[in-house]
């Protein structure tokens, strides 16, 4: 998945690690959580500090994304014939 938070970072004048310093994490750590798979509330904050919609965060290709979360994991969707396998397993 990609992010466009630093694209969003560049256009407002912030640097990442700044965006980590106000998140109260480091540089590194908030690098790590982007490439993993970061929760609903690490995009919240990014968007709240960032002044933007959490669906802002995505690459604008996506029409449809869809947040789950479940048994304390956040899963993300950007397609909607693999949130539909997820929903259907669901319903089993």
């Amino acid at each position: 998945m990609e992010f466009r938070i630093k694209e969003i970072c560049k256009s407002k004048g912030i640097l990442m690690k700044d965006l980590a310093a106000k998140m109260g994490i480091t540089d590194i750590g908030l690098r790590q959580s982007l490439r993993g798979n970061p929760t609903i509330g690490t995009l919240e904050k990014i968007a709240t500090i960032l002044d933007v919609e959490v669906a802002d965060l995505f690459r604008p290709s996506y029409d449809f994304i869809a947040f789950v979360r479940d048994r304390g994991e956040t899963f993300t969707f950007t397609d909607r014939k693999e949130f539909k396998v997820y929903a259907d397993n669901l319903l089993e």
